[in-house]
């Protein structure tokens, strides 16, 4: 089998109304796909290379890999990833990181099998939390009430808010909201998004502890691994971190540091599923969970995949207003507050272009001609 053709597609549509984190605001949610093609009619699907940078960087890769055999991940994989020149970090990363996963789609389809039993097939439902609690205009205590309690109906059994944005007290008070609001039995996340300087994520930390919360996560910046390790040190609650950490080198870093007690590894970003599954193997070494950041699509094979798989992200039509009309299969939750992901060859995240065509962007692509 060889690689005939790559190409890159974008969408992009507009949110129900902009949402903002610990750090930033988004207007809009989207779509990047890498298509790779073969002479077997087997298409890879692969999840990511949006944006200048991103398709001109998977063109540039494009050239190398056609007339490959996609099968050999693991080699392609450190042809792409030459640190001197493309791939250290950053956005070349997750381009290659794109490629990869389409890789790993085609593996998966030749071999007829969904990719997480592919992986090692440790489970076929994960544990889930709803991600949402942005800050939004006309969104005050109530509203967000509303939006964990109706998460909470939806089956989950665990849901997460972002922090960081307003003064600490205030913060304080919409995390103690939402405590009561979902009730004891329900995990309660928070995500800072990097919005803290140490002393003040560890104050933050210390006045809401009495809530019970599951995680803190990505309390200071990716790099600050002094930080990490110190807020650490001074709270009972386990830090999250590493959504925006690169290769197993990273997180071999990560670990070192002490920075945190579960991996927020995201195959989009680190690398794709070649160096996720080495990321969650170094994590397994060390007694460390992955709880991986991002895409559910992704990331539900890659956690039903591995031992040491904490739970899943996954975002609903509160976050993203395409949410069910993507892919022609929407993962959904399941009575017991889990997801499985779909028995089918590959990934299984056809593309539904009907509702998607509307939206798009950009369209690029390399064959064995160019």
């Amino acid at each position: 089998m060889k690689i005939t053709a790559i190409s890159t597609e974008e969408f992009r549509w507009p949110r129900h109304k902009p949402i903002s984190n610990g750090m930033h605001t988004y207007t809009h949610s989207g779509l990047a796909l890498v298509k790779i093609e073969t002479d077997a009619g087997v298409t890879g699907i692969g999840l990511g290379g949006g944006g200048a940078i991103g398709r001109a960087t998977v063109q540039t890769l494009a050239r190398d890999l056609i007339g490959e055999d996609p099968i050999d991940v693991e080699r392609l994989w450190h042809r792409m990833w030459v640190p001197k020149l493309i791939g250290r970090r950053g956005l070349t990363t997750r381009a290659i990181s794109a490629i990869d996963i389409g890789l790993w789609d085609i593996r998966a389809k030749v071999a007829g099998l969904p990719l997480f039993r592919l992986l090692g097939g440790f489970r076929d439902r994960v544990p889930t939390y709803v991600a949402g609690g942005y800050y939004e205009e006309g969104k005050g205590l109530r509203e967000l009430q509303q939006e964990m309690v109706e998460s909470v109906a939806l089956g989950a059994r665990a849901i997460k808010m972002k922090v960081g944005a307003v003064p600490i007290a205030e913060d304080v008070a919409r995390v103690k909201a939402v405590r009561e609001a979902i009730g004891p039995e329900v995990k309660l996340l928070v995500d800072a998004n990097c919005a803290y300087r140490f002393y003040e994520a560890i104050q933050f930390a210390r006045r809401i502890e009495q809530y019970d919360i599951f995680w803190f996560e990505e309390p200071v910046a990716p790099d600050d691994y002094e930080g990490h390790r110190k807020l650490a040190e001074q709270t009972s609650i386990p830090i999250a971190t590493g959504e925006n950490e690169y290769t197993r080198y990273g997180f071999r870093d990560l670990i070192c540091n002490h920075c945190a007690a579960i991996l927020n590894a995201d195959a989009k970003v680190l690398g794709g599923v070649t160096e996720f599954m080495k990321v969650a193997a170094l994590a397994q070494a060390h007694d460390l969970d992955i709880a991986p950041h991002g895409s559910q699509d992704i990331h539900v094979h890659l956690v039903a995949a591995i031992a040491n798989g904490l739970i899943l992200e996954y975002y609903r039509d509160t976050v993203d207003p395409m949410h069910g009309r993507v892919y022609h299969h929407t993962l959904r939750i399941n009575d017991d507050g889990t997801v499985s992901p779909p028995d089918v060859p590959g990934i299984g995240v056809e593309p539904n272009y009907r509702e998607l065509e509307p939206y798009r962007v950009a369209r690029d692509a390399v064959t064995a001609d160019a």
